[in-house]
């Protein structure tokens, strides 16, 4: 008996199942099926009704349903089928009366109307008024609207994953299943608004399936079987209403789970807990009704012990939650309160260590003396700081649901990926001194960059191209100066829709962290951070390691190259190619310099790959000879007398402006056609254009001859001469 129950369920679930289950439908509706089959089937329709809406109520979002649209179409034909052999038995049968159709519809006609047809017609006619009018016209409007707004919000949505991408904030396999999430979305919303038509279009068929079998059985019973009109209309009419009933309590619960499934926001909670958590959080509401139920029972002539009685339940009801949020604020709370400092509301450094030291007991009358300093009491300077108005403590409090900290560590791991050296951490504290809606990104102490933003808003980026506006309180994106709104949140889907990228304002900070983290990346690097570089190697390549430092090139040294690497935007990931560019030196080279140069002609495919992916040519911009030759020949000439000016060249200031004009005009041309700028000169000239451009044209990048990888090829773009 087992294996056969086994067998059963594997030929269910094989690719056979769903064609014989609606071959077994189409059975149904064409030959007869005898009674007790029926009683079979229409349990089991009920079972699948209630097993279906259970789902709908234990789904924390509606994709984890994600079949329920299909399962909604064949419950409905299944249902359908089951009318029409019902319909075929009691027209045959029906003369008979009593359990001639199965015991399910004669109890339905029986027990739940108590045997009275005019009751059945009135309850049946109120079930599909319940179920026609008001479930399944609210569920369709429903899905109609969500498949319409959630199509509509698929391009700012994907345009949203990008952001956070680029942020650091998920990485490439999150972002695909954002993606995919976001299509399954729309499908599902879509299938959900073609359902709710079959929902709706049973609902009518009941209504004619329940005349038409009157009609039918009347006929029937008074034409070949010689019943007399009542007696007719009293046996057909109580075998048609309980069919009718039978199909029209499944069809209620499976529009209730379809109304339910559209009108769910996805959260991490059940129905259930939701109900609890947003009804009931508020105890104040509780003990109002109920004072107020218990005054009207008090009134002469209302019914007092239903109205006291459920008056006094619900005040114990108020109380028992009131007991549970207060219990669960103290459970919270697992720590001393946070030592306060000058300039500080309390969040501090308990925000970015995530502890704090308990508060010191006050001294004693004998102890009360001066006590002795030492270096702890020297405050030492953060490496990356992050303070904070009052009013955005609650983006860096995770128990207020901010999501801060949780976004920057994600661009720390980010950057840290793709520089190849551990970012330090952020240090987190509020500062009153700050206006309430500013935060300040500071680097050794030193503030780098501020921006005011409104936490309780989303900002509205526009990218370039709109296709409407959006009302708000207009700004700049802080990471890189593109117009902005700030919106309201519900304004969300509407401002995606007109081409607007919308981010939270979590994220506004991570981006612009991220901006400014990977801009002075060459700053944040330092000896404990080159020997951690050093430790990374010896792992993978021992004895490299142990031939680069001392051997080759001190500590000192090496964190000089890393540096400049970090200044041109040169991942130092590749740590055996930069080590062996330094051994393959030698160890007389201690010229940071010389062995930049030649740790970036080992990452020479790494850096064109930054510079311009896959495609197989670079386009570049060229030095006419007669410049380039003016420009080597003041090389040599400055290496010889030791003069030079800030660009390392023996230059007239005439010479210099006209280079620098040039140069600056080929990279704004470059950038309107969305390539990038890339000069490419003789190797000795490299280094020291490379320093006068970073200076004046942070976008241009200066590649040599040497550095071009053996599978790209060169495209000249534009020549710059005098």
């Amino acid at each position: 008996m087992q294996t056969a129950t086994l067998n059963q369920f594997r030929l269910v679930q094989s690719n056979m199942g769903i064609p014989i289950l609606l071959v077994g439908m189409l059975g149904m509706m064409t030959l007869p099926v005898p009674p007790f089959l029926l009683d079979l089937l229409f349990t089991f329709n009920i079972a699948l009704s209630l097993v279906v809406l259970l789902v709908c109520i234990y789904s924390l979002r509606p994709m984890e349903f994600a079949i329920f649209p299909t399962v909604l179409l064949v419950a409905t034909l299944l249902r359908l089928a089951l009318n029409v052999a019902s319909t075929r038995v009691v027209l045959l049968e029906g003369h008979e009366g009593g359990d001639a159709a199965g015991k399910v519809i004669e109890a339905f006609g029986e027990v739940v109307i108590g045997g009275n047809y005019a009751v059945g017609l009135v309850v049946f006619a109120i079930l599909m008024i319940i179920n026609f009018v008001v479930v399944t016209k609210g569920a369709g409007r429903v899905s109609e609207v969500s498949a319409r707004f959630t199509l509509d919000a698929m391009p700012g949505k994907q345009m949203a994953i990008d952001a956070d991408l680029n942020a650091g904030i998920i990485d490439q396999q999150a972002a695909k299943e954002r993606r995919e999430e976001v299509a399954e979305e729309a499908d599902f919303y879509g299938s959900m608004d073609g359902a709710s038509k079959f929902v709706r279009g049973d609902a009518i068929a009941g209504l004619l399936i329940l005349a038409i079998n009157i009609i039918g059985g009347l006929s029937i019973g008074m034409v070949q079987h010689g019943l007399d009109f009542s007696d007719a209309m009293e046996k057909y009419s109580l075998l048609t209403i309980g069919d009718g009933l039978v199909a029209q309590i499944p069809s209620l619960l499976l529009s209730t789970a379809a109304a339910i499934m559209v009108t769910r926001v996805s959260t991490t909670q059940d129905m259930s807990s939701q109900i609890f958590d947003q009804m009931f959080v508020e105890p104040k509401a509780l003990y109002i009704a109920s004072a107020i139920l218990i005054v009207m029972g008090l009134v002469p002539g209302m019914p007092h012990v239903a109205f006291v009685g459920l008056g006094t339940l619900t005040a114990v009801g108020a109380w028992y939650f009131d007991k549970r949020r207060k219990e669960a604020a103290v459970e919270s709370y697992d720590g001393p309160m946070p030592r306060r400092k000058s300039g500080s509301s309390g969040l501090q450094d308990a925000i970015a260590n995530q502890a704090a030291d308990a508060l010191p007991a006050p001294a004693s009358e004998s102890e009360r003396t001066t006590p002795e300093l030492g270096w702890d009491d020297v405050t030492a300077v953060d490496v990356i700081g992050l303070e904070v108005g009052y009013r955005l403590i609650p983006l860096v409090d995770k128990s207020q649901g901010g999501q801060l900290l949780g976004r920057i560590k994600g661009v720390r791991k980010k950057l840290s990926q793709e520089l190849g050296f551990l970012m330090p951490s952020v240090h987190i504290r509020d500062n009153l001194d700050l206006m309430p809606n500013v935060y300040r990104i500071t680097l050794m102490g030193v503030n780098i960059a501020e921006a005011e933003i409104h936490p309780d808003r989303e900002l509205a980026i526009n990218p370039g191209q709109v296709f409407g506006t959006v009302e708000g309180i207009e700004g700049r994106d802080p990471a890189f100066g593109l117009d902005a709104i700030w919106i309201e949140s519900s304004q969300k889907d509407h401002a995606q829709t007109l081409g607007y990228t919308v981010v939270d304002s979590s994220t506004v900070v991570a981006t612009h962290l991220n901006q400014v983290l990977q801009k002075h990346a060459n700053e944040l690097i330092g000896h404990e951070e080159v020997q951690q570089w050093l430790d990374q190697l010896t792992r993978g390549s021992p004895k490299l390691a142990e031939e680069l430092v001392p051997n080759c090139v001190s500590v000192s040294v090496l964190l000089k190259v890393l540096q400049s690497l970090l200044i041109e935007d040169v991942p130092i990931r590749d740590m055996r190619s930069i080590a062996e560019a330094i051994v393959n030196m030698g160890p007389s080279s201690s010229d940071a310099t010389q062995l930049t140069e030649s740790c970036r002609h080992a990452l020479r495919r790494m850096i064109a790959q930054t510079l311009c992916g896959a495609e197989a040519e670079i386009p570049v911009i060229t030095l006419e000879p007669d410049l380039e030759q003016l420009l080597l020949k003041s090389v040599h000439q400055s290496q010889k007398t030791g003069v030079a000016d800030d660009m390392g060249l023996v230059l007239e200031p005439q010479i210099v402006e006209s280079l620098q004009r040039s140069l600056s005009d080929s990279a704004q041309r470059q950038e309107m056609l969305g390539q990038p700028a890339i000069l490419l000169v003789s190797a000795p000239l490299r280094p020291l254009l490379a320093r006068f451009i970073r200076v004046s044209i942070s976008a241009m990048r200066v590649l040599s001859y040497q550095e071009v990888p053996d599978n790209k090829q060169i495209n000249i773009v534009a020549t710059v001469g005098q």
